[in-house]
Protein backbone atom coordinates (compact mmCIF):
# COMPACT_ATOMS: atom_id res chain seq x y z
CA UNK A 1 0.00 0.00 0.00
CA UNK A 2 1.72 2.90 -1.14
CA UNK A 3 -0.80 5.93 -0.53
CA UNK A 4 -3.58 6.39 1.94
CA UNK A 5 -5.85 8.99 2.18
CA UNK A 6 -7.31 10.14 6.00
CA UNK A 7 -11.19 11.96 6.10
CA UNK A 8 -10.79 13.53 10.04
CA UNK A 9 -13.69 15.69 11.67
CA UNK A 10 -12.70 19.58 12.45
CA UNK A 11 -14.84 19.13 15.74
CA UNK A 12 -11.55 20.24 18.09
CA UNK A 13 -8.06 19.04 17.66
CA UNK A 14 -8.77 15.99 19.33
CA UNK A 15 -9.53 13.67 16.30
CA UNK A 16 -6.90 15.24 14.44
CA UNK A 17 -4.15 14.37 17.11
CA UNK A 18 -5.53 10.80 17.00
CA UNK A 19 -5.02 10.59 13.30
CA UNK A 20 -1.74 11.93 13.64
CA UNK A 21 -0.27 9.71 15.92
CA UNK A 22 -1.80 7.01 13.82
CA UNK A 23 -0.18 8.65 10.74
CA UNK A 24 3.05 8.79 12.50
CA UNK A 25 2.94 5.03 13.17
CA UNK A 26 2.23 4.02 9.74
CA UNK A 27 5.61 6.35 8.61
CA UNK A 28 7.54 4.62 11.08
CA UNK A 29 6.09 1.09 9.12
CA UNK A 30 6.60 2.45 5.64
CA UNK A 31 8.30 5.21 5.29
CA UNK A 32 7.56 5.99 1.68
CA UNK A 33 3.81 5.96 2.54
CA UNK A 34 2.58 8.90 0.85
CA UNK A 35 -0.46 10.26 3.26
CA UNK A 36 -3.62 12.52 1.71
CA UNK A 37 -5.39 14.03 4.41
CA UNK A 38 -8.88 15.90 4.19
CA UNK A 39 -10.12 18.01 6.96
CA UNK A 40 -10.83 21.67 8.03
CA UNK A 41 -8.24 21.17 11.33
CA UNK A 42 -5.68 23.72 10.13
CA UNK A 43 -2.73 22.70 8.41
CA UNK A 44 -0.03 23.65 11.18
CA UNK A 45 -1.62 20.75 13.24
CA UNK A 46 -0.29 18.10 10.68
CA UNK A 47 2.68 19.90 9.98
CA UNK A 48 3.77 19.85 13.94
CA UNK A 49 3.26 16.23 14.12
CA UNK A 50 4.35 14.88 10.67
CA UNK A 51 7.12 17.23 9.77
CA UNK A 52 7.20 18.33 5.86
CA UNK A 53 7.45 15.25 3.88
CA UNK A 54 4.84 12.25 2.94
CA UNK A 55 1.66 14.35 3.27
CA UNK A 56 -0.80 16.61 1.46
CA UNK A 57 -3.49 18.69 2.70
CA UNK A 58 -6.92 19.10 0.99
CA UNK A 59 -9.04 21.79 2.71
CA UNK A 60 -12.42 20.08 3.03
CA UNK A 61 -15.04 20.18 5.40
CA UNK A 62 -15.72 16.84 6.22
CA UNK A 63 -17.95 16.66 9.26
CA UNK A 64 -20.19 18.96 11.00
CA UNK A 65 -20.15 17.24 14.51
CA UNK A 66 -21.35 19.95 17.11
CA UNK A 67 -20.83 23.90 16.88
CA UNK A 68 -19.32 25.18 20.11
CA UNK A 69 -20.97 28.25 21.66
CA UNK A 70 -17.93 27.53 24.30
CA UNK A 71 -15.39 25.10 24.77
CA UNK A 72 -18.15 23.66 27.68
CA UNK A 73 -21.47 23.95 25.76
CA UNK A 74 -23.17 23.01 22.48
CA UNK A 75 -24.76 25.45 19.97
CA UNK A 76 -27.86 23.20 19.37
CA UNK A 77 -29.58 25.22 16.52
CA UNK A 78 -26.22 26.36 14.95
CA UNK A 79 -25.68 22.68 14.84
CA UNK A 80 -29.33 21.48 13.28
CA UNK A 81 -29.29 24.47 10.57
CA UNK A 82 -24.91 22.95 9.55
CA UNK A 83 -26.37 19.48 9.43
CA UNK A 84 -29.82 20.66 7.53
CA UNK A 85 -26.92 21.95 4.90
CA UNK A 86 -24.40 19.51 4.66
CA UNK A 87 -26.42 16.05 5.26
CA UNK A 88 -27.37 14.35 3.16
CA UNK A 89 -23.84 14.28 1.39
CA UNK A 90 -24.25 15.71 -2.24
CA UNK A 91 -24.35 13.26 -5.14
CA UNK A 92 -21.60 16.01 -6.56
CA UNK A 93 -19.31 16.39 -3.38
CA UNK A 94 -18.83 12.77 -2.98
CA UNK A 95 -18.10 12.01 -7.22
CA UNK A 96 -15.78 14.95 -7.27
CA UNK A 97 -14.13 13.60 -4.36
CA UNK A 98 -14.15 9.76 -4.88
CA UNK A 99 -12.67 11.03 -8.51
CA UNK A 100 -9.62 13.04 -6.56
CA UNK A 101 -8.53 10.44 -4.27
CA UNK A 102 -8.64 7.57 -7.19
CA UNK A 103 -6.18 10.26 -9.25
CA UNK A 104 -4.39 10.26 -6.08
CA UNK A 105 -3.88 6.71 -5.84
CA UNK A 106 -5.34 6.65 -2.60
CA UNK A 107 -5.81 2.68 -1.79
CA UNK A 108 -7.81 3.05 1.24
CA UNK A 109 -9.63 5.85 2.77
CA UNK A 110 -9.16 5.97 7.29
CA UNK A 111 -12.27 8.03 8.75
CA UNK A 112 -11.64 9.42 12.56
CA UNK A 113 -15.57 9.62 12.77
CA UNK A 114 -15.82 12.13 10.10
CA UNK A 115 -18.59 9.69 7.69
CA UNK A 116 -17.87 11.24 4.19
CA UNK A 117 -14.95 9.47 3.82
CA UNK A 118 -16.66 5.93 3.99
CA UNK A 119 -19.22 7.46 1.50
CA UNK A 120 -16.55 8.65 -0.94
CA UNK A 121 -14.38 5.19 -0.23
CA UNK A 122 -17.69 3.47 -1.81
CA UNK A 123 -18.42 5.77 -4.32
CA UNK A 124 -14.36 5.27 -5.83
CA UNK A 125 -14.23 1.48 -4.98
CA UNK A 126 -11.51 1.05 -2.05
CA UNK A 127 -12.21 0.17 1.31
CA UNK A 128 -13.05 2.12 4.40
CA UNK A 129 -11.77 1.85 7.81
CA UNK A 130 -13.32 3.97 10.76
CA UNK A 131 -11.42 4.71 14.17
CA UNK A 132 -13.63 6.00 16.54
CA UNK A 133 -14.36 5.68 20.51
CA UNK A 134 -17.81 7.11 19.62
CA UNK A 135 -19.83 7.73 16.01
CA UNK A 136 -22.01 11.03 15.99
CA UNK A 137 -25.14 9.32 15.73
CA UNK A 138 -24.87 8.16 19.06
CA UNK A 139 -23.72 11.71 20.56
CA UNK A 140 -27.18 12.95 18.65
CA UNK A 141 -29.38 10.74 20.47
CA UNK A 142 -28.32 12.25 23.36
CA UNK A 143 -29.75 15.53 22.22
CA UNK A 144 -33.24 14.47 20.98
CA UNK A 145 -35.64 15.40 24.11
CA UNK A 146 -34.10 19.03 23.17
CA UNK A 147 -33.97 18.87 19.46
CA UNK A 148 -36.25 15.87 17.80
CA UNK A 149 -35.27 16.75 14.22
CA UNK A 150 -31.29 15.69 15.17
CA UNK A 151 -33.01 12.37 14.37
CA UNK A 152 -32.81 12.19 10.85
CA UNK A 153 -29.61 12.89 10.77
CA UNK A 154 -28.73 10.16 13.54
CA UNK A 155 -30.34 7.66 11.40
CA UNK A 156 -28.41 8.34 8.30
CA UNK A 157 -25.05 9.07 9.73
CA UNK A 158 -25.72 5.68 11.42
CA UNK A 159 -26.37 3.61 8.15
CA UNK A 160 -23.42 5.21 6.97
CA UNK A 161 -21.25 4.51 9.38
CA UNK A 162 -22.05 1.02 9.79
CA UNK A 163 -20.88 0.64 5.61
CA UNK A 164 -17.12 1.14 6.78
CA UNK A 165 -15.31 -2.03 5.58
CA UNK A 166 -12.97 -2.07 8.62
CA UNK A 167 -13.98 -0.66 12.16
CA UNK A 168 -11.15 0.26 14.93
CA UNK A 169 -12.40 0.66 18.38
CA UNK A 170 -10.10 2.69 20.83
CA UNK A 171 -10.86 3.55 24.43
CA UNK A 172 -12.92 4.91 26.11
CA UNK A 173 -15.05 3.48 24.16
CA UNK A 174 -18.51 4.85 24.36
CA UNK A 175 -20.38 1.74 22.56
CA UNK A 176 -18.99 -1.34 22.46
CA UNK A 177 -19.37 -3.23 19.06
CA UNK A 178 -18.05 -5.45 16.60
CA UNK A 179 -14.70 -4.65 15.35
CA UNK A 180 -11.51 -5.66 13.67
CA UNK A 181 -9.48 -4.47 16.51
CA UNK A 182 -9.73 -3.16 20.13
CA UNK A 183 -7.12 -0.93 21.34
CA UNK A 184 -6.30 1.02 24.56
CA UNK A 185 -5.97 5.29 24.35
CA UNK A 186 -4.20 6.48 21.29
CA UNK A 187 -2.13 9.16 21.89
CA UNK A 188 1.22 11.03 20.28
CA UNK A 189 4.71 10.64 22.08
CA UNK A 190 5.94 13.41 23.17
CA UNK A 191 9.10 14.49 21.49
CA UNK A 192 11.30 16.15 24.45
CA UNK A 193 11.51 15.38 28.05
CA UNK A 194 9.54 17.01 30.84
CA UNK A 195 12.64 19.02 32.39
CA UNK A 196 13.48 19.95 28.75
CA UNK A 197 10.65 21.49 28.15
CA UNK A 198 10.20 23.49 31.20
CA UNK A 199 13.63 24.97 30.40
CA UNK A 200 12.64 26.12 27.15
CA UNK A 201 9.38 27.97 29.11
CA UNK A 202 12.01 29.10 32.16
CA UNK A 203 9.21 26.98 34.35
CA UNK A 204 12.06 27.26 37.41
CA UNK A 205 13.07 23.20 38.29
CA UNK A 206 10.73 21.67 41.43
CA UNK A 207 7.64 24.55 40.68
CA UNK A 208 5.10 22.65 40.66
CA UNK A 209 2.97 22.97 36.72
CA UNK A 210 -0.24 23.48 36.15
CA UNK A 211 -1.62 22.72 32.81
CA UNK A 212 -5.34 24.36 31.62
CA UNK A 213 -6.17 22.47 28.39
CA UNK A 214 -9.29 22.79 26.04
CA UNK A 215 -8.13 21.06 23.11
CA UNK A 216 -8.78 22.95 19.94
CA UNK A 217 -11.67 25.46 21.19
CA UNK A 218 -10.13 28.63 22.02
CA UNK A 219 -10.58 29.75 25.74
CA UNK A 220 -9.10 33.32 26.46
CA UNK A 221 -11.60 34.30 29.08
CA UNK A 222 -10.87 32.88 32.66
CA UNK A 223 -12.94 35.48 35.28
CA UNK A 224 -10.62 34.02 38.06
CA UNK A 225 -7.01 34.80 36.27
CA UNK A 226 -5.95 37.09 38.79
CA UNK A 227 -6.76 34.54 41.61
CA UNK A 228 -3.61 32.35 39.49
CA UNK A 229 -1.18 35.09 40.62
CA UNK A 230 -2.12 34.64 43.96
CA UNK A 231 -0.52 31.21 44.28
CA UNK A 232 3.37 32.44 42.62
CA UNK A 233 4.18 29.16 43.93
CA UNK A 234 3.15 27.21 41.56
CA UNK A 235 3.26 27.91 37.07
CA UNK A 236 0.14 27.97 35.28
CA UNK A 237 0.02 27.23 31.63
CA UNK A 238 -2.47 27.48 29.26
CA UNK A 239 -2.53 26.14 25.77
CA UNK A 240 -4.72 28.14 23.60
CA UNK A 241 -5.60 31.39 25.31
CA UNK A 242 -3.62 33.60 23.44
CA UNK A 243 -4.88 34.73 20.07
CA UNK A 244 -1.23 35.25 18.13
CA UNK A 245 1.94 35.28 20.86
CA UNK A 246 2.95 33.43 23.91
CA UNK A 247 2.19 35.87 27.15
CA UNK A 248 4.05 35.65 30.49
CA UNK A 249 2.37 37.73 33.25
CA UNK A 250 4.09 36.62 36.41
CA UNK A 251 3.55 32.80 36.86
CA UNK A 252 0.79 32.57 34.23
CA UNK A 253 1.63 31.72 31.08
CA UNK A 254 -0.48 31.84 27.77
CA UNK A 255 -0.02 30.06 24.03
CA UNK A 256 -1.58 30.53 21.05
CA UNK A 257 -2.79 27.35 19.65
CA UNK A 258 0.32 27.53 17.24
CA UNK A 259 2.87 28.28 19.57
CA UNK A 260 5.39 26.11 18.64
CA UNK A 261 5.37 23.89 21.68
CA UNK A 262 3.96 19.95 21.07
CA UNK A 263 0.85 19.38 22.87
CA UNK A 264 1.88 15.71 23.99
CA UNK A 265 5.74 17.56 25.55
CA UNK A 266 3.34 20.18 27.73
CA UNK A 267 1.36 17.18 29.22
CA UNK A 268 4.54 14.90 29.68
CA UNK A 269 6.11 18.53 31.98
CA UNK A 270 3.03 18.83 33.71
CA UNK A 271 2.25 17.87 37.26
CA UNK A 272 -1.22 18.33 36.81
CA UNK A 273 -4.23 18.60 34.10
CA UNK A 274 -6.71 21.00 34.20
CA UNK A 275 -9.54 20.75 31.96
CA UNK A 276 -12.45 19.89 29.33
CA UNK A 277 -13.01 15.70 29.05
CA UNK A 278 -11.52 15.03 25.14
CA UNK A 279 -10.56 11.60 23.94
CA UNK A 280 -7.48 12.44 22.42
CA UNK A 281 -6.66 14.83 25.98
CA UNK A 282 -7.30 12.10 27.64
CA UNK A 283 -5.03 9.41 25.59
CA UNK A 284 -2.43 12.05 26.70
CA UNK A 285 -2.75 11.90 30.26
CA UNK A 286 -3.34 8.27 30.41
CA UNK A 287 -0.08 7.93 28.64
CA UNK A 288 2.17 10.27 30.84
CA UNK A 289 0.21 9.17 33.86
CA UNK A 290 -0.75 12.81 35.05
CA UNK A 291 -2.65 13.78 38.00
CA UNK A 292 -6.03 15.11 35.98
CA UNK A 293 -9.29 17.54 37.33
CA UNK A 294 -11.32 17.19 34.84
CA UNK A 295 -14.60 19.38 33.92
CA UNK A 296 -17.33 16.95 32.87
CA UNK A 297 -19.69 18.28 30.03
CA UNK A 298 -23.34 16.77 31.52
CA UNK A 299 -25.20 17.55 27.81
CA UNK A 300 -22.57 15.74 26.09
CA UNK A 301 -23.01 11.87 26.11
CA UNK A 302 -19.22 11.06 26.11
CA UNK A 303 -18.54 12.86 29.27
CA UNK A 304 -19.48 10.44 31.39
CA UNK A 305 -17.88 7.41 29.67
CA UNK A 306 -14.59 9.62 29.86
CA UNK A 307 -15.01 10.58 33.28
CA UNK A 308 -15.07 6.85 34.62
CA UNK A 309 -12.27 5.98 32.51
CA UNK A 310 -10.09 8.53 33.81
CA UNK A 311 -11.64 8.05 37.85
CA UNK A 312 -11.00 4.31 37.24
CA UNK A 313 -7.22 4.62 35.71
CA UNK A 314 -5.75 7.92 36.63
CA UNK A 315 -7.67 8.50 40.25
CA UNK A 316 -8.48 11.31 38.24
CA UNK A 317 -11.04 14.56 40.00
CA UNK A 318 -14.08 16.29 39.04
CA UNK A 319 -14.41 19.60 39.01
CA UNK A 320 -17.35 21.81 38.71
CA UNK A 321 -17.18 24.43 36.17
CA UNK A 322 -18.25 27.01 38.48
CA UNK A 323 -15.37 26.15 40.73
CA UNK A 324 -13.04 26.51 37.76
CA UNK A 325 -14.77 29.64 36.92
CA UNK A 326 -14.12 31.18 40.44
CA UNK A 327 -10.75 29.95 41.02
CA UNK A 328 -11.91 28.11 44.20
CA UNK A 329 -9.93 25.12 43.18
CA UNK A 330 -6.69 26.92 43.73
CA UNK A 331 -7.39 26.01 47.72
CA UNK A 332 -7.26 23.00 46.48
CA UNK A 333 -4.02 22.28 44.87
CA UNK A 334 -2.15 19.87 47.08
CA UNK A 335 -5.22 16.94 46.94
CA UNK A 336 -5.68 17.31 43.39
CA UNK A 337 -1.74 17.56 42.79
CA UNK A 338 -1.45 14.14 44.56
CA UNK A 339 -2.46 11.57 42.14
CA UNK A 340 -0.02 11.46 39.55
CA UNK A 341 0.91 7.93 38.39
CA UNK A 342 3.94 8.14 36.04
CA UNK A 343 4.51 7.26 32.41
CA UNK A 344 3.20 4.57 30.90
CA UNK A 345 5.51 1.74 29.68
CA UNK A 346 5.51 -0.28 26.25
CA UNK A 347 1.51 0.44 25.02
CA UNK A 348 1.84 0.70 21.34
CA UNK A 349 -2.08 1.27 20.24
CA UNK A 350 -1.44 3.60 17.07
CA UNK A 351 1.33 0.77 16.04
CA UNK A 352 -1.35 -1.85 16.21
CA UNK A 353 -3.65 0.28 13.96
CA UNK A 354 -1.43 0.86 11.72
CA UNK A 355 -0.08 -2.84 11.35
CA UNK A 356 -4.00 -3.33 10.57
CA UNK A 357 -4.16 -0.78 8.06
CA UNK A 358 -0.88 -2.06 5.80
CA UNK A 359 -2.41 -5.98 6.38
CA UNK A 360 -5.05 -4.94 4.18
CA UNK A 361 -3.75 -4.50 1.12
Amino acid sequence: MDRIAYFITPHGFGHAARACAVMQALRQLRPSLQLHIYTRVPRWFFRDSLGEDGWQYHETMTDIGLVQASPMSEDLPATLSALDAFLPFSDTLVERLAAQVAAQGCELIVCDIAPLGIAVARRAGIPSALVENFTWDWIYQGYFDAEPRLAAHADYLAALFGLADVRIQTEPVCVRRPAQLHTPPVSRPPRRNGEAVRALLGIPTGQPLVLISFGGIPQNDFPALDRFHTRDDHCFLMPGASSTTIQRNGNVIRLPHHSGYYHPDLIHAADLLVGKLGASTVGEAWQAGIAYSYIPRPGFRESAVLAEFVERELGAQMMEESDFLAGTWLDELPRRLANRRGPRQGVAPAEQIAGLLLGLE
